[in-house]
């Protein structure tokens, strides 16, 4: 996998990788960025959120669960000093839909982890990551 980055202006920057979308970044104003796009912690969390929920999804999906939605929602805890990293990483998903069961949704959820998620699998080496779970039963 390969990608670019470029600088647009000031700290504003694009990036593209091979699926060949580019993805706009910046940074706050007080460090002479505009303000204008994500940062790049907070793609971090994006990117393991996404790849989580992918993987829930389609885990779900093989156990025929009657998922409507799903949303995931994470915060990190950056650190005081810098490098700001992630000292912790609180992860909740919320699932809509009918019938369905704690048990399918412990399941997928546990697997995507330890498993299939590879941004998960990256950052668990770093940092702690906690996930929990609510079921909306329409």
């Amino acid at each position: 996998m390969k990608v670019e980055v470029k600088q647009v202006s000031g700290l504003t920057m694009i990036g593209k990788g091979d699926s060949n979308h580019w993805v706009v970044i910046d940074s706050v104003k007080i460090y002479k960025g505009q303000d204008a796009a994500s940062r790049p912690m907070e793609l971090l969390l994006i990117a393991l959120g996404s790849c989580l929920g992918m993987d829930i999804i389609s885990l779900l999906g093989k156990k025929r669960a009657h998922l409507n939605n799903l949303e995931i929602k994470l915060e990190g805890e950056e650190a005081k000093e810098h490098p700001r990293v992630f000292n912790k990483i609180d992860v909740n998903c919320v699932f809509y839909g009918k019938d369905l069961k704690e048990e399918d949704i412990k399941w997928a959820v546990e697997r995507s982890y330890e498993k299939y998620c590879p941004v998960g699998a990256m950052l668990a080496e770093a940092v702690d990551i906690n996930y929990s779970w609510e079921i909306v039963n329409l």
